[in-house]
């Protein structure tokens, strides 16, 4: 079968490898659409901890059962949970399977989802919502990543909130709060594409630079943000954010960073706000987003920005080093 696969710092390859082997417990899933993550980037540049080559990659896919599944027939949409834990620890048991000790990704520690089969363990596979396509249903993982940092924020309706990034994630969390009731928002976006798009999508947006805290503040009242979310990963934004963010507000960390960022703790103290971190989904966070794709499917396929075959994989990773009018960059393998 035909795959994407990293062969070291980058250096991809599309090539013929092996057809995975149906593990005890798992099913053989024919690859519909899988998408372009920042962790995917940080692969192909080498500096993932985890990730050896050689390995296919892609977390984030939807695909059609083809092999024997003991609650779906062959031929189904599916979209699939893409982290593997021990389902025994306390924090399993709390519900917090993204954070386990043990947890392990497909298309990171294992083989993944950018070829023309991947073999996923049974409770990782979630049917594909009645109506949504192949695509959008691959872009159940990100979205599922917007639940999870919503929740994690402690946003409550009414809520006024800053988001830093209006790429896919962050636009994905923009989507995600208005669906739950948020109307006070402003998004800061450097790239004059995405605040194109952003706009397009309805939302008040405004240009990176001097400016951003005097257009958060006006938002506001002059009291800062309830809730701010990080999803630009950019020392800019966390240059901005303990200024920007309301007494007693809180600040969630949505975003990687290349490199860790300097924060004035300072400020933190004198504000008193609370900084929170987002790791991943948890399963309640994926069926949520499932739920949240199917009702406002327009607004999320708005950014599947780009659509390639499997042999533009360069092309692909390329266009993701460089971003211009680019969003969320996906794979139609079949």
């Amino acid at each position: 079968m035909k795959a994407i696969v990293f062969e070291g710092a980058e250096h991809l390859s599309v090539k013929d490898v092996p057809m995975p082997s149906v593990q005890e417990g798992g099913t053989l899933i024919r690859i519909a659409y899988a998408g372009i993550c920042g962790s995917d980037m940080t692969i192909y540049c080498g500096k993932h901890p985890r990730a050896r080559a050689p390995l296919v990659l892609g977390h984030e896919f939807s695909g059609y059962i083809a092999s024997k599944n003991p609650s779906l027939p062959e031929g189904s949409l599916v979209t699939v949970y893409p982290y593997m834990y021990c389902g025994t620890c306390e924090i399993c048991e709390s519900g917090r399977q993204n954070a386990c000790p043990s947890v392990r990704l497909i298309g990171i520690d294992r083989d993944g989802g950018m070829a023309e089969y991947v073999s996923v363990p049974n409770d990782g596979i979630f049917p594909a919502p009645p109506g949504i396509s192949p695509k959008l249903a691959a872009f159940i993982e990100p979205c599922g990543i917007s639940v999870h940092a919503m929740i994690r924020g402690g946003y409550r309706p009414g809520d006024s909130v800053a988001i830093f990034g209006a790429g896919p994630i962050g636009l994905a969390v923009a989507i995600t709060l208005r669906a739950n009731g948020a109307k006070d928002m402003i998004l800061i976006e450097p790239n004059e594409s995405r605040l194109m798009i952003a706009k397009k999508l309805g939302f008040k947006a405004v240009a990176a630079g001097p400016d951003a805290l005097g257009h958060i503040r006006d938002a506001t009242g002059g009291q800062g943000a309830d809730c701010i979310f990080d999803c630009a990963g950019h020392q800019s934004a966390i240059d901005v954010i303990p200024d920007a963010v309301k007494c007693g507000g809180s600040v969630v960390l949505v975003a990687g960073y290349k490199n860790p960022p300097a924060m004035d703790f300072q400020k933190g103290m004198m504000r008193e706000f609370t900084i929170r971190f987002v790791r991943n989904c948890n399963r309640r966070d994926f069926r949520i987003a499932a739920e949240l794709v199917a009702r406002f499917a327009a607004e999320y396929e708005t950014l599947l920005s780009d659509t390639l075959t499997i042999d533009e994989a360069q092309k692909g990773f390329d266009l993701m080093s460089s971003p211009g009018k680019s969003m969320k960059i996906m794979f139609a393998i079949s």
